[in-house]
């Protein structure tokens, strides 16, 4: 999961309709509100039955819409004023009732007549039996749902309610958080047509079975870079290193371990890549033998033959195309912009983002980065944020420098 300034502030509509996932619409609300989100939420009566108003009402600090017309209030344009008020909007679960109203122009409640009138990005999640959701007439309604416009965060395979796996369940947090990131993003379209092509975490390069060389990369600054791309409208296809992070959803991923995978995987997506950016952290070095049993402790010291692995930033800029922009990223504790540059230059790089690992707060495992972007034209410092904003001031920076 990934902090972001975007959300600072953001006006976003959570409805919730009546399914046994609506008590996951709790961790959406808990963490939008962490992220400095003004959240307001509106329930159908069926979402009434699996949760509470006053734990939404507990959770958003202002009350939960539920009624077209309470009584003792003065409500006759209040779900107009919601809907101008609303800058994004989620129904996380939506329920097939629910998804078949939207599709049918129908408002009989407060959430459908609400979201008939809303005019910002909307999220759909749906959430049903797996049978419900083969149902050919609800398959019809989320494709015209999907040519209108709206955003389909399609639901997970997994363990439903009814004691047996199927798709159907809620999508993750994670990707909950992924849409409405993208429908809040100030540039959506700015990289619409094009196909970003992302290295991300470290290489594993084993000795035997047993053990292997490696670094403390995670990952994170390459996943964050993904969300970035795909929340800009590109098809974004990420290589990853060995890691426990959530590849983001409508992202080609590519696990791999070694080195030479992650080259070979490189190298076979490059030639459909309008963008390259190197954020992996990949070994130099493997060892020149592998040992197929381990390898037993005995002598007292213990010498490594080691070669070099391939170069994939040098290897892609020999065969880049003039439509290509390739990105680099470099690790530097001496002499770091001197080094940085020469890097640029050498591998023929339209940008290299420089990392200090000595900077507290920069670096491997963590949620924070601080980062010195240098093009051929320019070169601009960002201050420690958080790993998705870097990766956001990174593609403002790249997309500034290829206009010039």
């Amino acid at each position: 999961m990934f902090s972001s300034k975007q959300f600072h502030n953001a006006q976003i509509l959570v409805g919730i309709t009546g399914g046994i996932a609506a008590y996951k619409a709790c961790e959406l609300i808990r963490y939008l509100i962490t992220e400095g989100a003004e959240v307001r939420a509106m329930m159908t009566r069926g979402a009434e039955k699996f949760i509470t108003t006053l734990t939404i009402e507990a959770l958003c600090g202002r009350p939960v819409y539920t009624e077209m017309f309470p009584e003792g209030k003065f409500a006759a344009t209040h779900h107009i004023e919601l809907a101008d008020w609303t800058q994004a909007a989620i129904i996380a679960p939506a329920t097939a009732n629910l998804i078949g109203k939207v599709a049918g122009g129908i408002g009989d409640d407060f959430v459908s007549t609400t979201t008939m009138a809303l005019h910002c990005p909307i999220v759909i999640a749906p959430a049903m039996n797996s049978n419900m959701w083969n149902n050919p007439v609800v398959k019809k309604n989320v494709k015209f749902l999907e040519d209108l416009g709206y955003q389909i965060c399609y639901p997970e395979e997994g363990f439903l309610a009814e004691g047996y796996s199927g798709v159907g369940r809620l999508a993750r947090l994670e990707y909950l958080a992924q849409y409405l990131y993208r429908a809040v993003h100030p540039h959506k379209e700015s990289l619409a047509g094009k196909t970003v092509l992302i290295s991300a975490g470290r290489t594993e390069e084993y000795l035997d079975p047993v053990r292997m060389l490696s670094n403390r990369a995670t990952g994170k600054m390459g996943f964050a870079l993904a969300w970035e791309a795909w929340a800009r409208g590109a098809n974004v296809v990420l290589v990853h290193g060995p890691g426990s992070l959530t590849p983001p959803v409508n992202v080609e991923s590519y696990g791999v371990v070694s080195a030479q995978q992650m080259y070979d995987a490189v190298k076979s997506h490059f030639s459909r890549a309008d963008f390259f950016i190197s954020a992996a952290a990949v070994a130099d070095y493997r060892p020149e033998t592998y040992s197929a049993a381990k390898i037993k402790k005995g002598q007292d010291r213990l010498s490594l033959e080691m070669e070099k692995t391939p170069d994939i930033l040098r290897e892609m800029s020999l065969l880049k195309k003039p439509r290509q922009r390739l990105v680099g990223f470099a690790v530097e504790t001496d002499r770091p912009i001197e080094n940085a540059r020469e890097k640029l230059k050498s591998k023929k790089l339209d940008m290299i983002v420089l990392n200090d690992p000595l900077v507290k707060g920069a670096g491997f495992g963590v949620e924070t980065n601080q980062v010195t972007l240098i093009s051929p034209k320019e070169t601009q410092h960002l201050d420690l944020k958080s790993k998705l904003d870097v990766a956001y001031g990174i593609f403002e920076f790249l997309l500034r420098n290829i206009e010039k």
